[in-house]
């Protein structure tokens, strides 16, 4: 069984036990469970359930395993003009683990 959920103007798919990174949210902590309502469309053995726009009744519930930073680093350079400009940029993930699909 798999959904394909959105979250954050972003569309995920989703499995029981897999691993999915999503956009930093401020109200949870790791440990925290979370409710994903807006399911596009929920697949079972062959079938498929579409949403117009969102299946009725269908969650995806996931589990906060951790808060993964990766570190961009931009660099702009100019031969021979002796300008360098280096910038870094962390964007604040949550990594979360799908539990269970409902619907």
């Amino acid at each position: 069984m798999y959904a394909i959920f959105e979250d954050g103007s972003r569309q995920y798919r989703a499995e029981a036990g897999k691993l999915i990174v999503l956009d930093f949210r401020d109200d949870v902590k790791e440990g925290d469970t979370i409710e994903l309502s807006r399911v596009l469309l929920v697949g079972k053995d062959g079938g498929a359930s579409i949403g117009l726009p969102h299946v009725a009744g269908a969650k995806v519930l996931a589990t906060v395993v951790g808060f993964p930073t990766v570190k961009t680093m931009t660099q702009k350079f100019r031969r021979r003009k002796a300008s360098k400009r280096l910038r870094g940029h962390t964007q604040p993930h949550i990594r979360v683990r799908v539990e269970s699909i409902v619907g």
